[in-house]
């Protein structure tokens, strides 16, 4: 109970997107699009996984193969 009120205004605003024609800057979109692959590489974040990689791996247990296999 009590989603009347939520669902109506999802509802209002799925409207509004689905007939709104807001006004796409197209000539923007293809020099993002062309020059994405640079801007991609920048930007994702991943130049720094290798790092952690190394700097998590002093927590590493030596015998955790050990321990796995004597387990089973």
């Amino acid at each position: 109970m009590g989603r009347g009120r939520a669902k109506a205004k999802q509802t209002r605003v799925a409207r509004d997107l689905k007939y709104s024609s807001p006004n796409t800057d197209l000539e923007q979109l293809q020099r993002e699009l062309s020059n994405g692959s640079r801007s991609a590489e920048s930007n994702s974040g991943l130049a720094g996984v290798e790092d952690d990689k190394d700097g998590w791996a002093g927590y590493a247990d030596p015998d955790e193969d050990r321990w796995a296999s004597s387990a089973r």
